[in-house]
């Protein structure tokens, strides 16, 4: 069985930066792709960012391109998510997921087979 745990969420103001941390229980190398998403309250669930096995392709929603960065760490089992010049509409629990089956990763990352129990972040304007 594979565990995800996030951390790393915490409350900024506008314009400042977090780095999320995801540590995968299993092999990463195995994963398929990773990603992270988003939700808050009352509103649906919003993929952020993916990156795929083999030459680790990344792909983000229009809303973060340019300042999230998302990467992965093989060697350490980790999955990172950079966060940087963030607004208060980036405001949600983060989680982050993981898909073993290569047919599954053209899917958006909540509907990956594994996901961890979220980390907040809060953005102040």
């Amino acid at each position: 069985q594979v565990q995800l745990v996030e951390s790393g969420g915490g409350s900024v103001q506008a314009g400042g930066s977090l780095r999320l941390s995801c540590a995968v229980s299993g092999d990463i190398y195995r994963a398929a792709c990773l990603g992270w998403f988003r939700q808050t309250p009352g509103t649906e669930r919003e993929g952020v960012a993916a990156i795929h096995g083999g030459l680790s392709g990344t792909s983000y929603v229009d809303s973060v391109k340019g300042r999230f960065t998302i990467s992965r760490d093989n060697a350490k089992n980790m999955l990172y998510l950079q966060m940087n010049n963030l607004k208060p509409e980036d405001t949600a629990m983060y989680y982050c997921a993981a898909e073993f089956r290569e047919i599954y990763c053209s899917a958006p990352p909540y509907e990956y087979n594994y996901r961890g129990q979220g980390t907040q972040v809060t953005v102040s304007s």
